[in-house]
């Protein structure tokens, strides 16, 4: 049976276009080197929406106001099943990278499914629908 994993992220829209960061190598290759909205694990007792706040200021000591759920996801990796919630998020800070390779603001019509990771197809599609390509 594999594993399941509760993720949350934050979905950051600035100026008509969405905030990605790109993670770095790791042991999924599925994963590795492809954008994602960023965020991370629940911890045990946590709400989804304080490890959105927690994961973003760990990751990119970066400030938010959570806002509304956009999307939940579920999706079956070769080694794991992700439960995803993606939240609206407003960003109050500047940020730094400190664990990713890079991040992009990407309008819909640039958001390529080839380069996110596949448990985000679907919440493209969705934001492609609500904010147009």
């Amino acid at each position: 049976m594999k594993k399941e994993v509760f993720v949350s992220a934050g979905l950051i829209f600035e100026n008509g276009k969405v905030f990605a960061t790109r993670r770095g190598a790791c042991k999924y290759p599925y994963v590795a080197h492809k954008y994602e909205f960023p965020g991370g694990k629940i911890e045990r007792g946590e709400s989804a929406q304080d490890c959105v706040k927690r994961e973003l200021k760990e990751e990119l000591d970066m400030d938010v106001k959570v806002g509304s759920l956009f999307a939940v996801e579920r999706f079956e990796y070769p080694d794991f099943i992700i439960n995803l919630s993606v939240y609206e998020c407003e960003r109050l800070s500047d940020f730094t990278l400190k664990e990713h390779e890079e991040c992009a603001f990407f309008s819909p019509s640039e958001l390529n499914e080839s380069e996110f990771a596949p448990a985000d197809k679907e919440i493209l599609a969705t934001i492609k629908r609500v904010f147009g390509e």
